[in-house]
């Protein structure tokens, strides 16, 4: 019995040592090193890297689409047409696409691409009631137990939205806003509700509202101002004044 135990031992030994050939002076946990590398070299970068950081940019891409109107409510549009609009292969376009559906931005069409989702004016509404009953108890808890030095940091993210208003780039307001509100909100120190509250946000912000050019300039710059008087509000300590912009903030959205 012991010889059969020692020579099961000697064989499972010789299988292992075939599956994974030993470099000589090679350690446990040492990879092998191939002919003409260095054996302290750093890894060569995997190219998912790369191509992550492709798809993080179409993805931008495609979302700053969706809020300028670039992408129309309704219409189908195929990754590799996409693609090539953008000047990528069709897989990052997908990837980011599926991240889209995932958001309620887009919806898939099997076989022919991805349809750019219709908010009825309903769903919009649906998605500011949600938003004003997480975040304003939040701001109105803010306004009472955030000394009021604390604000002045938020007063460039204000001013962001207000620039970008006043320029009608939507795509750069969309940005800014959510900026803007997820720092306030991060104020509470609750992570998850401001990941949540910041989701919530970006599905309401498109597809573009429909109307002339100029009007939409104007409630951008109407919304902007909000975020300025808001701070002020907040600076001062008026709770009342809080109140009453943040719950028509939301009432505007």
């Amino acid at each position: 019995m012991e010889r059969a135990r020692a020579g099961a031992a000697e064989g499972s030994a010789r299988c292992a040592a075939a599956r994974v050939p030993e470099q000589p002076g090679a350690g446990p946990g040492d990879r092998a090193v191939t002919r003409g590398e260095h054996p302290h070299a750093a890894p060569a970068p995997r190219a998912v890297v790369r191509r992550s950081s492709v798809r993080g940019q179409v993805l931008d891409a495609l979302r700053a689409a969706l809020v300028d109107g670039e992408l129309t409510p309704g219409e189908v549009y195929s990754a590799p047409v996409l693609g090539e609009r953008l000047g990528v292969s069709a897989t990052p376009v997908r990837e980011a696409m599926q991240q889209l559906a995932v958001e309620g931005a887009v919806e898939v069409v099997p076989n022919r691409g991805f349809r750019v989702t219709r908010r009825s004016a309903r769903e919009l509404g649906e998605l500011a009631e949600v938003r004003a009953l997480i975040e304003v108890p939040v701001m109105l808890r803010l306004a009472r137990t955030v000394p009021a030095g604390r604000w002045a940091e938020l007063r460039p993210l204000a001013e962001a939205t207000v620039v970008a208003a006043a320029a009608g780039d939507r795509a750069r307001y969309a940005d800014a806003d959510r900026a803007f509100h997820r720092a306030l909100l991060g104020l509470c120190g609750n992570e998850q509700l401001v990941q949540v509250a910041d989701d919530l946000h970006r599905r309401s912000q498109w597809p573009l509202v429909t109307g002339p050019v100029h009007a939409r300039r104007a409630d951008l710059v109407a919304d902007a101002a909000e975020h300025t008087a808001l701070l002020d509000a907040l600076t001062a300590g008026d709770l009342a004044v809080v109140q009453t912009l943040v719950r028509e903030h939301f009432a505007g959205s």
